[in-house]
């Protein structure tokens, strides 16, 4: 089997998963049926169906109906995802517990809950409970022993250099992003806004992962997908769908290749030993290093200690005990001296990976 790399295919989603091969994708995003028809709520008071609504879209027999066509589908998704990926579920208070449970007997390994607060809902048509404000998001490993990924620092460089956090205030899909059919109504009734996908798949997948969407609608998640230099498989059962999802992917220009490149989060960075740069001589023996300040000094031994007075350790642990601090960063916290100017241990650490060939550099494409 072969992967059909930027591709949107026609085909019922468990079927078409089937002829994927296994391991082949780094994250899955779906938007599956919200299982509204059976709860009735896929019409207004006057009984008049929701825009871009028909008698087909969301229809099961029963809740054991739609729970094995959700653990159908979760199934082929955890074949066809990578031993290190992820997967991003969306749904109301419909579905959205129910697939959760579904997706922990199957092995998933859930990581956050994800809150899109709606900045301009839908209101009540009936009046008769609060307006549903928001969606939530399972975004799951999976398993508990993958080693996904999560770009800490664009997301956090996305929100103004704080911390993200798991509740996400956007706007519904308005406007010229709203795909609407000959009529002028909605052409699918829950599309995505872009910049929940844009989100998502800067958060947790690099340059030239594989994304796979098998509710693929108007297209969002492959949009933004090669917007962000990201490759994708779609699939999509209803063909005015898929042909309108291929007009808009086709229309949509991959950001170029800077534009999608930021620093490694600091944790994924490649372990550097203190002791190697003394090793290597990037760092002599003898010296003497000191704060930003020069308000404390230690001297660098031969075995990479530091030692201070009758004091020796790590670069870190010396760092703590000299300003009674209960832990330090030694590569940020001392400064070596060249050329007249002081600098951090840190710029030793990056010039020590830059040399180690291919592979090596502290930056990486998000």
């Amino acid at each position: 089997m072969e992967l059909p790399l930027d591709q949107i295919l026609r085909g019922e989603c468990v079927e078409t998963m089937r002829s994927l091969p296994s391991g082949s994708v780094d994250c899955v995003f779906a938007d599956p049926p919200y299982n509204l028809q059976l709860r009735g709520e896929l019409r207004r008071p006057d009984d008049s169906l929701v825009d871009g609504v028909d008698d087909d879209w969301d229809k099961f027999s029963d809740l054991a109906e739609y729970d094995r066509f959700t653990r159908a589908w979760l199934t082929e998704a955890r074949r066809v995802l990578h031993k290190d990926g992820t997967i991003w579920v969306i749904g109301s208070y419909h579905n959205i517990f129910r697939i959760g449970a579904i997706l922990q007997d199957l092995g998933f390994w859930i990581l956050n809950d994800i809150v899109w607060r709606k900045s301009n809902p839908m209101p009540n048509f009936r009046g008769r409970r609060f307006t549903n404000a928001h969606e939530t998001m399972i975004w799951a490993a999976r398993s508990e022993d993958s080693r996904y990924r999560f770009n800490y620092q664009a997301m956090k460089a996305l929100n103004d250099d704080v911390q993200m956090r798991s509740d996400w205030y956007l706007p519904l899909c308005t406007g010229n992003e709203r795909l609407r059919n000959e009529h002028g109504l909605k052409l699918h009734p829950t599309q995505k806004p872009e910049s929940l996908l844009h989100r998502v798949l800067l958060a947790s997948t690099s340059v030239g992962d594989v994304v796979l969407d098998p509710f693929t609608g108007t297209g969002t998640t492959p949009a933004m997908a090669k917007r962000l230099r990201r490759r994708f498989v779609g699939i999509e059962r209803h063909p005015d769908y898929v042909e309108a999802a291929r007009a808009r992917v086709a229309r949509e220009e991959p950001l170029a290749d800077d534009a999608v490149t930021t620093t490694l989060d600091k944790r994924e960075a490649p372990r550097v030993p203190f002791g190697s740069l003394v090793e290597q001589g990037f760092l002599s023996a003898g010296v003497v290093l000191a704060d930003k300040k020069q308000r404390v000094h230690a001297t660098v031994s031969p075995d990479g200690t530091l030692v201070s007075g009758m004091k020796r350790g790590s670069i870190h642990k010396i760092g703590a005990m000299l300003t009674n601090a209960p832990s330090c960063n030694g590569w940020t916290f001392w400064h070596f001296e060249r050329d007249g100017v002081w600098l951090p241990l840190d710029v030793l650490r990056q010039e020590s990976l830059n040399q180690s060939g291919p592979g090596a550099s502290n930056v990486i494409s998000v």
